[in-house]
């Protein structure tokens, strides 16, 4: 099959969820409503911690920038299947398609290393209670944080860098509902060895890594807790790390089955699902789990929630 080179590629085709014209109305309004509430979420949620001087510690710190990473990942993607979808020409520039794989490889990078980092913070709380602001103290939640935000962004670029020397079929069509990186290696008509082998790379320090540290601090959480003698002190333990652990075990398991295994046109309708998962559901349970499993945010939400309703009761009463 003669092949053309990236330079010669103006634009993709994205597939989307279904073909059938019947559903494109429902994916539309569904997945509006999905988006808004995702962002009107972690918006609401960063702004109680913020407002909340009690919640100003290592954990939410973390969490605020668990959801900066939730409204990026999901902004890369939604927005433009949206447009797809009421378009009849469901098209994306190659620029735009690389922007997309570049930008969604780093939030999502990005999530499971700040997902292992909060799994170690819960580790130093509930292991080192009496060491934890040493610890979890200021200079290293933030130089954290930006090395976490900083190794997402390089592993981003060498995925994405690798992605533009390959060169693709005539078949421009991309069986997804965004540039994501398996169903574009399967759409390549050059040896994507190396591009598949950096993925194990990648999976391995990123995803194995992260998910290796998470359940190694969990490990020792649970024996820590095993060993409170009151029920009592056993429940308020683990209460402080349950919220996360649920997080953790949907995200990890869905990313690595993901994008551990080889490229196949066969894996890609059941790669969407999952992508669906981890890009469009997890970023609305984020803020959801974390706020009903939290009795602080709870009580910070009202007293947030508390002050606009006076004032607009005085605007509009």
């Amino acid at each position: 099959m003669e092949t053309q080179n990236q330079s010669s590629i103006k634009d993709f085709i994205l597939l989307g969820l279904s073909n059938s014209p019947g559903h494109q109305g429902i994916i539309f309004w569904g997945f509006t409503f999905i988006y808004s509430t995702a962002l009107v979420a972690n918006f609401l949620f960063i702004l109680t911690i913020s407002s909340c001087s009690k919640l100003h510690t290592p954990m939410y710190f973390l969490l605020i920038n668990l959801s900066i990473a939730n409204m990026f990942c999901i902004s890369v993607t939604i927005p433009k299947m949206l447009q797809a979808t009421l378009s009849p020409r469901k098209t994306i520039s190659f620029s735009g398609c690389m922007a997309q794989v570049c930008l969604f490889l780093w939030a999502l990078g990005t999530e499971l290393l700040l997902l292992s980092f909060m799994a170690f913070d819960r580790y130093a709380a509930i292991c080192h209670p009496l060491q934890y602001t040493i610890i979890m103290r200021r200079e290293v939640c933030v130089g954290v944080v930006a090395a976490v935000w900083v190794t997402g962004m390089v592993n981003s670029a060498v995925h994405t860098g690798l992605v533009l020397q390959l060169s693709f079929c005539n078949s421009r069509v991309i069986n997804h509902f965004f540039c994501n990186l398996p169903p574009l290696l399967a759409l390549s008509c050059s040896d994507i060895s190396l591009n598949e082998i950096m993925a194990y790379v990648s999976d391995a320090f990123i995803s194995m890594g992260s998910c290796t540290l998470t359940l190694t601090s969990y490990v020792l959480i649970l024996i820590t807790i095993s060993r409170i003698q009151s029920a009592e002190g056993k429940k308020k333990a683990f209460s402080t790390c349950s919220s996360h652990l649920l997080v953790v075990i949907f995200y990890f398991s869905t990313i690595i089955y993901t994008y551990i295994r080889p490229t196949s046109s066969s894996s890609l309708e059941e790669d969407k699902v999952l992508a669906i998962l981890y890009t469009v559901v997890t970023p609305v349970l984020n803020p959801v789990i974390y706020s009903l499993r939290n009795q602080d945010v709870k009580e910070a939400l009202k007293r947030l929630t508390g002050r606009f309703i006076p004032r607009a009761s005085l605007v509009y009463g």
